[in-house]
């Protein structure tokens, strides 16, 4: 289940907000180890190793060459453990009218104690709410909502589907000064706000950090079987009905492409498809760029279809959004393709981020 490994940690490499990068010297168990692997810390979690600490590491992602996560990580410093926390006082004075103590990675070995977020007034006072399979599509909904209404505030909940630690996403780190903040829901953590569940996550998202839309979407490293329903973004269509259930505005970003080279996630992914057309029971907007080249238009007409109704179906103007992307402080980047390799997805999530912005009083 776990790949243990322990070594002694021979210099720091950086990072960015929440994590520490290190370079550490395994102790070799097989022959298969390498001599040395790159690893992330959690310093909230760990405390930040230093050159010359010894460091219990999981090697699984190491060892199944995954992409996104493909580090091995820091489970502990036994030599020199960090402080006990505390959760009373100013630890549970975080935004917001009431708070109480909730753990997430629950009954794992590194379950973590934090303030959630709770007590918000119950509506979402009909905020637009993006919904997004993909948490590369964060910031394109994010250009597009900015190309449209430059002030508006811009919150992000993320769902538990991929990585469960915030600080793991350097896009989250890129966007920290375009973000009105980031709520981690469900089993994930270390956002600005902690809640329970994607309804608890969109109030605190609305009330907490006073956002104007806000975008939901899983973190980075998405679980996938190669099936149409084992995807862990299906979840998305699960937040369209919570958005709709706290009276929000549902608008759906497509995952649009004519890059893509497997068949099924063509034109509209059928991971959307599924999302959309099965597991949400409410209505919601969705965005589609004019101007879309054939046969990729034909191919997403013929997709949403069948969907329109119960959902609408809303062409957006794309003027102005190519630029908006290009002028994002980080390069967007899906599956390995950035924005002129898949141009299509990333105009759609923008689109729906100026639909969005367009809802807004």
């Amino acid at each position: 289940m776990v790949r243990w490994r322990e070594g002694t940690v021979t210099a720091r490499r950086g990072g960015w907000r929440g994590t520490v990068e290190v370079e550490v010297a395994l102790v070799r168990r097989t022959a298969d180890d390498p001599d040395t692997v790159r690893a992330l810390a959690y310093p909230a979690l760990t405390g930040a190793p230093e050159p010359g600490d010894r460091v219990l590491l999981n090697l699984n992602a190491v060892a199944l060459g995954l992409g996104t996560g493909g580090y091995a990580f820091v489970v502990a410093r036994p030599d020199r453990l960090p402080p006990d926390p505390s959760l009373t006082g100013d630890a549970l004075a975080a935004p917001g009218p009431a708070h109480r103590v909730a753990v997430k990675a629950r009954y794992t070995p590194l379950q973590v104690a934090l303030p959630a977020a709770t007590g918000f007034p119950e509506s979402l006072e009909a905020m637009p709410v993006v919904t997004a399979d993909l948490h590369s599509a964060l910031p394109a909904v994010l250009a597009g909502v900015r190309a449209t209404r430059p002030t508006a505030r811009v919150a992000y909940v993320m769902t538990d589907g991929g990585a469960l630690p915030a600080w793991f996403s350097r896009t989250l780190d890129a966007l920290a000064d375009d973000l009105a903040g980031v709520v981690t829901t469900g089993q994930a953590f270390g956002g600005d706000l902690e809640a329970t569940n994607v309804h608890s996550g969109l109030l605190a998202a609305r009330h907490g950090l006073g956002a104007d839309v806000t975008v939901v979407a899983q973190g980075p490293g998405t679980l996938g079987t190669g099936s149409r329903w084992g995807f862990s973004g299906t979840a998305i269509g699960e937040a369209v009905n919570a958005a709709s259930a706290l009276g929000g505005r549902p608008v759906g970003a497509l995952r649009i492409s004519g890059a893509e080279p497997r068949p099924r996630h063509r034109g509209v992914s059928d991971h959307c498809l599924v999302a959309y057309g099965r597991v949400a029971l409410a209505p919601a907007d969705l965005a589609v760029p004019s101007g879309l080249a054939e046969p990729l238009a034909g191919a997403v007409d013929a997709a949403l279809r069948p969907l329109c109704p119960p959902h609408r179906l809303v062409r957006v103007d794309p003027d102005g959004l190519d630029a908006a992307l290009r002028a994002l402080p980080l390069k967007p980047s899906t599956m390995g393709r950035d924005l002129d390799a898949d141009h299509a997805y990333f105009l759609a999530a923008a689109a729906a981020g100026r639909h969005a912005a367009a809802l807004l009083p």
